[in-house]
């Protein structure tokens, strides 16, 4: 039997495979296709304090090896997720992420409060909870005229600070690749108390209609993911890990299970698939299949043999 068993801050995790924000809902619509307690974990739809209807216009496009999304965060907002989703994420195994958004440094810190109240009220009651915050600092920042919080690292210090401060939760900080120093902010998030970082988010890119001669997206950019950004997102995830000594939840145009274990021989803890979502309704059970398969034909006994080998 192999040993895919995986731990951040003390949360054991049953394998590697945890499924991204934004790729996945919550959960039950996948549930639908194939038995989601064989995840590793799950994160979260991007939740903010209030709902949020999303971006108008076009939201997604297919691009060459992968997809543009400006979706926009669009969410029922932190209340209706405890109030209403929370009741499916009780029933289910896999370690429960909560990715946390927001338009400024009191919108996280009130999210995290919240989050961090109820989930303690469920466990007095013995019920499943959120194990883990996975904070997304890729946010803009509408009081610095829009730039996201991620960009600068003493920009996103403060509100990794002020997050770390207000919850008793684990916490991860899912980092941008437009960071100015990815590796900096990385460092920093540790220092600050992170007890894990998650990398990469999405890139920034652009699609114009010839035809229309526009921008694709009423936003003009939108974020890319898929095939394409992978050996960029595994250079970042190695770099990150070996600068480090909390764990690395790498992710980044993951489709197969030799894609996992790259991640993996670059220092990942765990991995987050994302489009591959999209492309295969039941990737999460297929690449655990794949990764069993590996290992026994690599006679791999666990994964702690390869993590972080590439140095």
């Amino acid at each position: 039997m192999r040993n895919l068993a995986c731990n951040i801050a003390g949360i054991p995790f049953a394998n590697p495979i945890v499924m991204a924000s934004g790729t996945f809902g919550f959960g039950q619509e996948y549930a639908k296709h194939y038995d989601i307690n064989k995840l590793g974990g799950i994160c979260s739809k991007g939740l903010t304090l209030e709902s949020r209807p999303g971006n108008r216009g076009t939201r997604v496009w297919e691009t060459a090896g992968g997809m543009m999304n400006s979706v926009g965060l669009e969410n029922p907002g932190i209340d209706a997720f405890l109030d209403e989703e929370m009741k499916f994420w009780e029933k289910i195994e896999p370690v429960k992420i909560v990715n946390l958004g927001g338009s400024n440094i009191e919108d996280y810190v009130l999210g995290a409060l919240k989050i961090t109240k109820d989930t303690g009220e469920r466990r007095k009651a013995f019920l499943h909870s959120v194990d883990m915050i996975e904070l997304n600092i890729s946010c803009p920042n509408v009081k610095e005229g829009g730039m996201a919080f991620g960009i600068k690292t003493d920009v996103a210090r403060e509100v990794v600070r002020e997050v770390r401060q207000a919850t008793s939760l684990p916490l991860a900080i899912k980092l941008s690749p437009n960071a100015e120093n990815i590796v900096e902010m990385a460092v920093m998030c540790e220092e600050e108390g992170a007890d894990c970082v998650s990398l990469v988010n999405t890139f920034s890119g652009m699609k114009i209609d010839i035809h229309e001669r526009r921008s694709v997206f009423s936003n003009l950019y939108a974020g890319l993911s898929g095939p394409a950004i992978k050996p960029i997102a595994l250079r970042m995830v190695h770099q990150v890990a070996r600068e480090l000594t909390i764990p690395v939840m790498g992710m980044g145009g993951i489709t197969t299970a030799e894609d996992i274990i790259e991640f993996i021989m670059a220092g990942a803890e765990v991995v987050q698939v994302g489009t591959y979502n999209f492309m295969n309704l039941r990737a999460g059970e297929e690449l655990l299949a794949g990764l069993n398969r590996f290992m026994q034909k690599e006679n791999i006994k666990s994964l702690d043999e390869i993590r972080g080998i590439i140095r």
